[in-house]
Parts: structure tokens; sequence; C-alpha cells
């Protein structure tokens, strides 16, 4: 299993690969490939919970899930995203929402959606033995603030800000960084100034590593961003098992005989 010390080795040297998962089954699965993270992120709000954003997720729907992912994952580094406004408005409870993604559910380190009130906590973090991946661009639990999920950085201002960030969270002792949909350019400019790896999802082909949601990239979403690449069609394989079975109780071909067992010894119960 990689050590957050393992992936900060990589940046620069050796691609990073992370995929998110929700639930045990798809984590067997995306750790047997051998990604390098799998990461419980609270997209499973979208994903698994029916929800239109992330905002409604909470610290024990992260906890039930991580929990269930750790459990089902034996090389992967585990790392859970921290849920909307389960850190940055008080200190302690940030602590604790934080450790106990660690302590209780088996991950290894956690994500935060970063900004300036991040940095003097996630120092805090780092120092008391909780590992933390920054997160910066397209930061989802703000969509409320951009009115949707624009692309982030795509002026002077904006890109620097983006860049003075990274280098304040590298230096607050973040093991790596997340950049989420802007510009290329700006992704190559913050990879290359950090010595921590950035792993990019609609950053370009310049971070050290790439992230995508697993519904995204197996073809499960019905929808997935321009960003996203889809490398196989889960859903019409799904749709076909499903109309196959209907079909099948249906006709009543399922189930045969070699699907019941017949007990000799209940002839007479009546």
């Amino acid at each position: 299993m990689p050590t957050v010390r393992d992936l900060r080795a990589k940046a620069g040297d050796e691609p990073i690969t992370m995929l998110t998962a929700y639930d045990a089954p798809t984590a067997a699965v995306v750790d047997e490939s051998g990604v390098d993270i799998i990461l419980v992120g609270d997209s499973l709000g979208n994903t698994s919970l029916g929800y239109e954003t992330t905002l409604p997720v909470t610290v024990d729907d992260m906890a039930r899930h991580t929990g269930a992912v750790a459990r089902a994952t034996d090389d992967a580094l585990v790392v859970a995203d921290m849920p909307f406004l389960s850190i940055g408005v008080d200190e302690r409870a940030s602590i604790e929402n934080a450790g106990r993604m660690l302590q209780e559910e088996d991950a290894h380190a956690v994500k935060l959606e970063s900004g300036p009130h991040t940095v003097e906590l996630t120092e805090k973090l780092v120092q008391l033995g909780i590992p933390v991946m920054a997160h910066l661009g397209l930061t989802p639990q703000h969509v409320n603030k951009y009115g949707g999920y624009p692309r982030q950085g795509t002026d002077r201002e904006a890109a620097r800000h983006i860049l003075e960030l990274a280098e304040a969270h590298e230096e607050a002792g973040a093991f790596s960084l997340v950049l989420e949909h802007v510009p290329s350019n700006l992704a190559a400019e913050v990879t290359s100034a950090l010595d921590v790896p950035t792993i990019g999802i609609g950053a370009g082909p310049h971070c050290d590593g790439q992230v995508l949601v697993v519904d995204d990239a197996v073809g499960l979403s019905e929808w997935s961003p321009s960003f996203s690449k889809q490398f196989g069609n889960v859903r019409a394989e799904m749709e076909s098992a499903i109309d196959a079975y209907v079909t099948a109780v249906e006709s009543g071909e399922f189930p045969a005989e070699e699907h019941s067992h017949e007990e000799g010894n209940l002839e007479d119960i009546y």
C-alpha cells in the first residue's frame, strides 16, 4: 500500500492514478486494478444518494461510505472527502470530523475543499497526524457562490490566487493537491511550482496524476462533464442484464429446475 510519503515522491516522476469509490464492491474492483488512491468523494451525493449537489452530504454519510470502501481495499491509499460545513467553522469540530475518518473508518487521509480558511487547519491536522490532500480550482461545495460549475482561474488575478493558495497549502503540509476544472497552462504552472504532486480533473495533461468519478469512467452515469471520459459502458450492460431478468421471470424461464431444490420429506406437511 502506498503511503502519503510514497505519493509525494511520485511528483514529476511516475503518473498517479486516482478514482472515486463509494461502496465495498466498487472499491474492491478499483483496488484490484492497481490504482494508487481511492477517493471516497462527497460526489456520492450525486452518484449514490440522488442529490443534485454535494451540499446535503453529512459527516455520517461520509463515515459510512468511507468505512465500506476501506474494508474492501487492500492496496490503495483511501482518502475521505470532508463534506460541506464539516471543516472550517470550528477548529475543534473540524479536527474531530477529520480524525473520525481515520480513527473509526480506517481512511489514510482526508481531502479538504481548500481556500484561505483551510491553510491553518491543514497545518494543524498534519501536526496531529491527519494527512491532508488539498483541493483548489472548482470546489463544488461553493456551487451557490459560483451559480453552477464554471471553470476557475481563467484570468490573471484568479490564476495567481490559486497558485498562491497552492503554495500556502504545500507549506502547511498538504501531501498532494487536486486541481479541478482549471486551464491546463495554469495547472502546468502550479505543478511546476510545487514539490508535492498535483492530481488533475479537468486540468489537462500536465499534472502529476489524474482523478475521475468512477461512475463517469466506467460509463454508469447518464451524463458526465466534458473533461471526463467514459472507458466503458456499464450502464448499457446493466440495462441489458436487467431487461433479460425481467423477461425471464415474466416468461417463466427463471427460475429453472437448476435454480430450485425440492425436499422430499416435506410431502406430507399438510
